[in-house]
């Protein structure tokens, strides 16, 4: 059931919108994700505990396992890209929002959404290259994934992170995940770590904050 909206509250955020001019926020610590796509299974048991997590119906997906196959017999291959909100440095979707709902914490440079402002315009859907806010049809809103920021900030990690049985996902500061520095079972002792794989949309746009370690077939030379 959608919630009632307080338009007072939304025209109040709106005209505060109007006056600001927006300024990448530079974070003190910015996490991100790494995957690595040549370990992962498919299983998928990331998509379902954030959806878990989120109470999300049939529909909307925060996280998302895309199969990519290719080749011809007998040289085929096939490898997974995981990705969900990827919190980019320079996020396209805050300044198409006409009420501020969207912004990212200066503590972790986290993109997190307020839904009480969201006027589910879908300007922020168009406008982001990974397909990261999700519209509910239901609520009549825009959703996405926000890190499990409660988790975060209890000191735990994300539950796509958790639910990850073959420990190829995970997160951290993501200058670390980038220099292969994280402390983590998703990259091998021989892994390197790439900024961006085939197919992906350019990470010039928004500067994202995620690290693959790339399949042969999905290297971006």
């Amino acid at each position: 059931m959608s919630e009632v909206k307080d338009k007072k509250k939304i025209k109040q955020a709106i005209k505060r919108r109007k006056k600001a001019t927006y300024t990448p926020v530079v974070p003190d610590n910015q996490l991100g994700f790494v995957h690595n796509n040549v370990d992962c299974i498919g299983c998928r048991a990331c998509e379902i505990a954030c959806k878990d997590k989120n109470g999300l119906a049939p529909g909307p997906r925060f996280r998302r396992v895309q199969y990519i196959e290719g080749g011809t017999y007998p040289d085929v291959y096939a490898y997974k890209v995981n990705m969900s909100c990827n919190h980019c440095s320079e996020p396209a979707c805050l300044p198409t929002c006409p009420t501020g709902a969207l912004f990212k914490r200066k503590a972790d440079g986290i993109v997190d959404i307020d839904s009480t402002l969201c006027i589910g315009c879908r300007r922020c859907e168009a406008a982001c290259p990974f397909g990261a806010p999700q519209f509910d049809v239901t609520e009549n809103v825009m959703k996405k994934c926000n890190l499990c920021v409660d988790e975060i900030e209890a000191g735990r990690k994300p539950y796509c992170v958790m639910a990850c049985m073959m420990r190829v996902l995970d997160i951290g500061p993501v200058e670390d995940i980038w220099s292969g520095k994280l402390n983590t079972v998703a990259v091998g002792p021989n892994d390197e770590v790439s900024k961006q794989v085939k197919n992906m949309a350019d990470i010039e746009l928004t500067k994202p904050s995620i690290g693959f370690v790339a399949h042969r077939n999905g290297k971006v030379e």
